[in-house]
């Protein structure tokens, strides 16, 4: 097969580790950075070049696409399935996911577990809304936040009100969510492709931050899901359109609640910390597909 992976750095561990799964099965490889794609919209004949080539005979893309470049990523992928090439993510999946408001919005409305979450939209509607809370302290997060970055940890209202004035003063979208206690700075990942959990590992924070995100110096190691957290990491892949997803849920007195759902999820963390070839597994995918 003739396979490209979008992705702005080539040297990135999950590109390379896409790279040598998709060689070591004989597969022809290529990487491209989707930003410097060129689209040609005409009826009939769409047509994506790079460097003034024309990117055709291409049997599937992987998109590895940045919270930086969601936008014209999608558009990336919405040209190549223009032209009935087969994509390990969708474009209207990508943009529904990356938001982290209309992620949960989509989630909770299918019925699925997710902390509470309030958006809000008026600088003197603040103080009513933080009474929705209840208890703090409270997230405090970026909508196109990604990596733990743009996630703050407000200990009072009075605190989480100074945080969401100073949003609103420059623009930024947030969403307050509730903080679940019994979660003790710790969440699960789960790695699902097509269907099916493929991988999962608990992320620890470390001593005296509450992210669990392993660029914050967080800690892995792999877990064993229950049947409810394994039915609702692949459901919530599901409602959201995608077919390779790391869902992250927190586990709770009330069962599994979804936090996020990444389209694009790393890969070195899940595969050094379960020793699963995530990677070969998306070209199996792929080849099941392609057939």
């Amino acid at each position: 097969m003739n396979i490209l992976i979008l992705s702005r750095n080539p040297n990135l561990y999950s590109t390379q580790s896409l790279v040598k799964a998709a060689r070591i099965r004989n597969h022809y490889v290529r990487v491209v950075d989707h930003l410097q794609c060129d689209l040609i919209i005409e009826k009939g004949k769409p047509r994506i070049t790079f460097n003034n080539l024309n990117l055709d005979k291409i049997d599937a893309i992987i998109p590895r696409i940045g919270a930086t470049a969601t936008s014209f990523g999608a558009a990336v992928i919405r040209q190549f399935e223009m032209m009935g090439v087969f994509s390990t993510l969708g474009s209207v999946p990508l943009i529904q996911s990356r938001n982290k408001l209309s992620c949960l919005q989509i989630l909770a409305g299918n019925g699925i577990h997710v902390p509470k979450t309030i958006y809000c939209s008026n600088l003197y509607t603040i103080p009513k809304l933080l009474d929705n809370m209840g208890t703090y302290p409270v997230i405090i997060k970026l909508i196109k936040g990604t990596q733990g970055l743009g996630v703050i940890l407000a200990e009072s209202k009075n605190n989480a009100e100074s945080i969401l004035e100073a949003f609103q003063t420059t623009n930024e979208k947030v969403i307050l969510q509730k903080f679940v206690k019994e979660s003790m700075g710790s969440d699960v990942r789960a790695f699902v492709i097509n269907n099916r959990v493929v991988g999962a590992m608990i992320r620890k924070a470390k001593p005296g931050e509450f992210r669990s995100n392993l660029h914050k110096g967080g800690l892995s190691e792999k877990t064993t899901l229950s049947e409810e957290e394994i039915r609702v990491a692949v459901n919530s892949a599901e409602i959201l359109g995608l077919k390779i997803a790391g869902v992250d849920m927190l586990r709770t007195h009330h069962g599994p609640f979804v936090i996020e759902v990444n389209a694009s999820p790393g890969l070195e963390g899940i595969e050094q910390t379960t020793e699963v070839d995530i990677s070969g597994e998306i070209i199996r995918y792929i080849e099941e597909n392609i057939r």
